[in-house]
C-alpha cells in the first residue's frame, strides 16, 4: 500500500494505485497463455510498482554446514562435562549465555543473533537428513517436494532481474552423500525454472567463459531471436512445459553473463576479501552477501562435507569454527550497515548435530537428537536463545523444534504463509508445512 493511499477511505484506491493494478490486468490478458515472469519487465518502469517492491524485497541466505558441526564447539557448550572437549565456554552479549571459546566474535555479537539450542530430527545418515533438511518435511513415497530454496524462489523470486532467483555457491563438488543429493531434483513439483544456479569453483568459471564469448554481440543477438521465435512457435503448438522452462533457462544464463563480475571473487573489493578470510567457504560467503545487495531473493552457501568429523574432531573443528566464527561476524554486520538484515534472514546450520560421545577416532559421530542452529535478520527478533538440553547435551529438555518447526518460522519471518497449498492439479494436497507444524514464536519479531 502507498502512503497516498493509506489516508484513504477503506476500499477506495488513489490513482497510481490503479494505474498499477490495471496495468497488471493488461499484461495479463495480452500474455495470454504465453505470459512468462520475463513478459512484465515493463511493469517496472512504473515507479509506484518498483519502489513498492523494492521496499517489500525480502532475502535469505543459507550457510549450509554440510556433514555437521558439532553443537559443544560452537553454540552449546559443556566444559567441565565429561561430553564437553578440551574447549572453554566464553560469555556474550546476552546475560547468562556462553559460547565455545573457538567463538569470540559471534560472543560479541550475540545480541543480533538467534540460537536454537533443541533441534531434534529424525534422521541420523547424510543424504536422508540433507533431504529432510532442505525440504522441510518429511519424504512421502512417489512425490518429490522443492527444497528451501526452490521454494523461496517461487516465493520471493523477482519478476525482472538477471540475478537468479535461487543461487547455490559450491566450490567443492564433491562430499560423498552430499553430492549424492546434489545430483537429485532440487525444485521437486515447481519445475526447472525454480532450480538452482549453481556456481562456485569450475561452475563459475563456465559461466565466466560464456561472458567472454568471442562470438560477436550482434551475432549472438541474431542467435537469441532465432532460438525464442523457435522455441516460442514449439510451445504455441505443442504447450510444451519443457520449452517454457528452456526458454526461462536461457533467459536466466544470459542476464547471469551480462553481470558475470558479481559472480568473480577475484572482483570482490581486496578489503572485503581480506576481513572475510582466504578460505572458500569465506569467499563465496561474502559473494553471497554482494548478490543480495544487488538483489538476489535466495543464496545458499556450501564448502562440500568439511564438518563430517568421525575422527580428529577437536583439531579439524579448532580450524573450522574460527572461520565461520569471523564469517558470520562480518556478514551480520556488513548486512546491518548497509540496511539489509531487516529484510534479510540469515540461516546457520547443518543437517544434524554430533554426538555428545567420542569414538575410538577420537571423533564425534552423527547425533540428530539434540543439536543447535543459528538464525537471525529479517522477520526475527535478536538477542534470543531458546530451546535447552541437559548439562551433558544427550537429550533435548525445553522447547524440542524439528525441521518443520523450523520451515514454518524461516517461512513466516519472510512475510509467507507456511500453510500455503501449493497449487498441483491432478496430485494431492501438500503445503509449504504439513501438519500445520507451529513456528519458533519465541524468534518472531
Amino acid at each position: 500500500m502507498t502512503q497516498e493511499s493509506s489516508n484513504l477511505p477503506p476500499g477506495q484506491c488513489c490513482t497510481d494505485d490503479h494505474l498499477l493494478h490495471r496495468r497488471l490486468f493488461l499484461k495479463g490478458l495480452t500474455g495470454g497463455a504465453l505470459a512468462s515472469a520475463a513478459s512484465f519487465s515493463g511493469l517496472f518502469h512504473n515507479p509506484v510498482f518498483a519502489a513498492e517492491t523494492k521496499r517489500a524485497q525480502k532475502h535469505c541466505i543459507l550457510l549450509w554446514l554440510c556433514g555437521a558441526p558439532s553443537q559443544f564447539e560452537t553454540w552449546d557448550p559443556k566444559p567441565g562435562r565429561p561430553t564437553g572437549g578440551p574447549f572453554g565456554s566464553i560469555p556474550t552479549k546476552i546475560p547468562g549465555i556462553h559460547f565455545s571459546s573457538l567463538m569470540p566474535r559471534c560472543a560479541s555479537i550475540a545480541d543480533k543473533l538467534n540460537i536454537v539450542r533443541s533441534m531434534k530430527t529424525a534422521q541420523t545418515e547424510h543424504f536422508q537428513a540433507i533431504t529432510l533438511l532442505q525440504r522441510g518435511n518429511p519424504e512421502r513415497a512417489g512425490f518429490t517436494r522443492p527444497t528451501l530454496g526452490s521454494a523461496l524462489s517461487q516465493a520471493i523470486g523477482q519478476l525482472d532481474s538477471p540475478i537468479p532467483n535461487f543461487v547455490f555457491l559450491d566450490p567443492i563438488p564433491g562430499g560423498n552423500e552430499f553430492e549424492s543429493f546434489k545430483a537429485g531434483n532440487w525444485p521437486g513439483w515447481l519445475g526447472a525454472e525454480h532450480a538452482p544456479v549453481r556456481l562456485g569453483g569450475e561452475y563459475t568459471q563456465q559461466l565466466l567463459n560464456a561472458a567472454t564469448d568471442s562470438i560477436p554481440e550482434h551475432d549472438r543477438e541474431a542467435r537469441e531471436s532465432l532460438r525464442k521465435f523457435l522455441t516460442a512457435k514449439f510451445d504455441r503448438d505443442r504447450n510444451s512445459g519443457v520449452a517454457r522452462s528452456q526458454n526461462a533457462a536461457f533467459d536466466r544464463m544470459r542476464g547471469m553473463a551480462a553481470s558475470a563480475d558479481l559472480y568473480d571473487v577475484n572482483k570482490l573489493p581486496a578489503q572485503d576479501r581480506e576481513r572475510y578470510g582466504a578460505g572458500s567457504f569465506a569467499q563465496h560467503t561474502l559473494m553471497a552477501r554482494q548478490l543480495v545487495e544487488n538483489g538476489a531473493p535466495f543464496v545458499m552457501v556450501a564448502n562440500g562435507m568439511n564438518w563430517d568429523n568421525h575422527v580428529f574432531q577437536h583439531e579439524i573443528h579448532q580450524m573450522l569454527v574460527p572461520e565461520l566464527d569471523r564469517v558470520l561476524f562480518h556478514l551480520v554486520n556488513d548486512l546491518e550497515d548497509r540496511g539489509l538484515l531487516d529484510s534479510t534472514l540469515v540461516v546457520a546450520m547443518g543437517e544434524f548435530g554430533r554426538t555428545p560421545w567420542m569414538n575410538p577416532a577420537r571423533g564425534r559421530d552423527h547425533y540428530p537428537h539434540a543439536w543447535s542452529m543459528m538464525m537471525t535478520g529479517c522477520g526475527l527478533k535478536r538477542g534470543i536463545v531458546t530451546g535447552a538440553t541437559d548439562e551433558d547435551g544427550v537429550d533435548v529438555i525445553e522447547n524440542p523444534y524439528n525441521e518443520q518447526n523450523l520451515f514454518a518460522t524461516i517461512f513466516t519471518a519472510l512475510g509467507l504463509d507456511p500453510y500455503a497449498e501449493y497449487d498441483l492439479p491432478g496430485m494431492p494436497t501438500f503445503h509449504r508445512v504439513e501438519d500445520k507444524a507451529k513456528p519458533i514464536r519465541e524468534l518472531l519479531a
